[in-house]
């Protein structure tokens, strides 16, 4: 059996069944598919194309990449795909890498460190030329084995202390005095953030700090209460809200939460404690989500600007890996509040 027949029984043909099809080298066919078909005759090239459209010749990308050092790959890391944040990020990083030429490969941890590890060990063994890590979430040693591998690289909304990398995220500061003084101009007399465990991660940090600066220094004749719940702990959510309600009875009050996900479990948790958003209680949530307009009066946002962000990320990782030498940078942006009828009077 020829190579030719051969390769057909395997169901994909080989560089060496253009050759000896073409009746040439395999050096003429690699000149023709790297655009060089300027050093082959006219009749060389008809004979390669004709060939390669016979044998429907597809050649391996993967292949031809390693060859040349360039992989076309860009490595994602995501604590949470199932976070409304994350998949629109993750739209604006995709959108990026097309304009690029770049391919995406997505890893979900899902929040677990064994699964952080393995989509290290995984990112490089497919020898991608960067990384965004869209992971908040994400453990400090996860991070610095990161770090290690040099890879050019870009968080998305996360800081690490004596971490050198760019970063590219919302104006967190910004964003909380627009949301608290919202609440503020609205009558609210008591004000509960309400977060994750903070722990070290930036985002929740910075918006935390933020409100505390901002009712300290400017509405210190307010209550401001702050409280951490995790997030898939029902009772212990249940629990510091029903206090919250019944230890300001009869006070104008309300809930900024620090982010989208935290927001939905809020608005579960006040249903079933029989608690009304607009009227019972102001409720304010970070992160814009598709259902917040559709959820009774509607619930008030401070969208931020995901698509963008993914998108911003991209390119600074691109030029990065282009070689641009400069110190790490952050790149901030502004969100914008979604007023609706939980905080309106």
């Amino acid at each position: 059996m020829s190579s030719v027949k051969a390769s057909r029984a395997t169901g994909r043909a080989t560089i060496s069944d253009v050759a000896q099809l073409a009746k040439t080298g395999k050096t003429s066919v690699s000149r023709y598919l790297n655009g060089e078909q300027h050093l082959l005759s006219d009749p060389l090239k008809q004979r390669i194309e004709q060939a390669i459209l016979q044998l429907d010749y597809r050649p391996s990308q993967m292949a031809r990449s390693l060859k040349g050092g360039q992989t076309r790959l860009i490595g994602l890391i995501i604590a949470d795909i199932t976070n409304p944040y994350s998949v629109d990020v993750m739209r604006g990083i995709e959108a990026a890498c097309r304009q690029h030429g770049f391919t995406l490969l997505v890893c979900n941890t899902n929040n677990e460190v064994n699964q952080e590890q393995h989509y290290l060990q995984l990112l490089s063994s497919y020898r991608v030329e960067g990384i965004v890590v869209n992971a908040v979430g994400m453990r400090e040693e996860a991070l610095s084995q990161l770090q290690q591998s040099q890879l050019p690289m870009v968080l998305i909304d996360r800081k690490i202390p004596d971490f050198a990398c760019d970063v590219v995220g919302l104006n967190n500061h910004e964003a909380t005095v627009i949301a608290t003084e919202h609440l503020v101009q609205q009558g609210f007399e008591a004000i509960l953030f309400l977060s994750e465990p903070v722990g070290t991660v930036n985002t929740r940090l910075e918006r935390l700090h933020a409100f505390r600066q901002i009712m300290t220094q400017q509405h210190a004749d307010l209550i401001a209460e702050q409280a951490e719940t995790p997030l898939n702990d029902a009772a212990q959510l249940e629990q510091t809200l029903r206090d919250f309600h019944t230890r300001r009875r009869g006070m104008r009050k309300a809930v900024l939460s620090a982010n989208g996900a935290l927001t939905l479990q809020v608005a579960r948790a006040m249903r079933r404690l029989g608690i009304h958003w607009g009227s019972d209680i102001g409720l304010l949530g970070f992160d814009e989500l598709e259902w917040a307009e559709l959820a009774g009066v509607g619930i008030t946002t401070l969208k931020q600007p995901t698509y963008q962000i993914g998108h911003a990320a991209l390119e600074q990782l691109v030029q990065r890996i282009q070689g641009r030498d400069a110190p790490p940078d952050e790149r901030v942006f502004s969100g914008e509040l979604i007023v609706r009828g939980s905080t309106t009077r």
